[in-house]
């Protein structure tokens, strides 16, 4: 299992995700599921990813092979006019992925090759956009009323964004909102684990506007973590007593 969010600000895009895979309790592994690519002052396109690895894999080493193409092919992906185009392409290639795979697997074989694909960017002359990609390769977009998607393991970490989000919040208070977000999930599913990636696109920078990787031990996740315990306690004691007495 996996958790990824992507959130749309006025200032621009904000992303993170886990990367713990695991496949048993045993078999615990770390592998990257958000990747970029930016042509520099044109476009910056960002996917994270969640499902079954080997699928997510194969789609993301596809992707990337395009972008080392010659130029006089069509790559949608650095020459997509759109990122509505962009994320078709995508799309489109998930849905194969899937359906070779199963083929491949036959109608006896084990194993679940279903993914979804979060996918952020901006091209110049558009505003930043976000999309959500489902297994059959249908997609949907962010919107003002429902600003941010979550794939994987979403229940415990979505009340904290969607008390906590203002679309024109800070990035800094964004990338702290998700935070908290991804440690209540931390310490409510196993199947989540450090280290984080996040990645900040601000609005026209068409290049990471900030990356980080959140590892064990990082001093603010840390002080993050320990001081929402403490203030949920305290919430939580300031609220009116319940009584027995009618």
């Amino acid at each position: 299992m996996t958790y990824c969010v992507g959130m749309v600000l006025d200032k621009g895009l904000v992303l993170m995700s886990d990367t713990r895979t695991n496949s048993g309790v045993d078999n615990i592994s770390v592998f990257r599921k958000m990747f970029h690519w930016q042509v520099p002052g044109e476009r910056m396109i960002a996917v994270m990813t969640a499902g079954n690895l080997a699928t997510t894999q194969a789609v993301v080493s596809q992707l990337e092979e395009r972008t080392k193409e010659p130029e006089d092919r069509e790559n949608t992906l650095i020459n997509g006019k759109t990122m509505f185009s962009v994320v078709g392409e995508i799309g489109s290639l998930l849905r194969t992925t899937i359906e070779e795979r199963q083929k491949a697997n036959g109608d006896r074989g084990k194993g679940r090759f279903t993914a979804s694909i979060i996918v952020a960017g901006q091209i110049a002359g558009m505003e930043p956009r976000l999309f959500m990609i489902y297994p059959e390769g249908n997609f949907i977009e962010a919107s003002w009323d429902t600003p941010f998607f979550q794939i994987g393991e979403t229940k415990y970490g979505r009340p904290i964004i969607l008390r906590g989000y203002d679309r024109d919040m800070s990035f800094e208070d964004a990338a702290k909102l998700l935070m908290v977000s991804f440690d209540s999930t931390l310490k409510a599913n196993l199947s989540v684990g450090l280290p984080l990636d996040l990645l900040v696109i601000g609005k026209d920078d068409f290049a990471p506007t900030h990356q980080h990787r959140i590892t064990q031990g990082d001093p603010y996740f840390d002080t993050i973590s320990s001081g929402w315990g403490d203030a949920l306690k305290s919430a939580f004691h300031s609220l009116p007593g319940y009584t027995f007495d009618t």
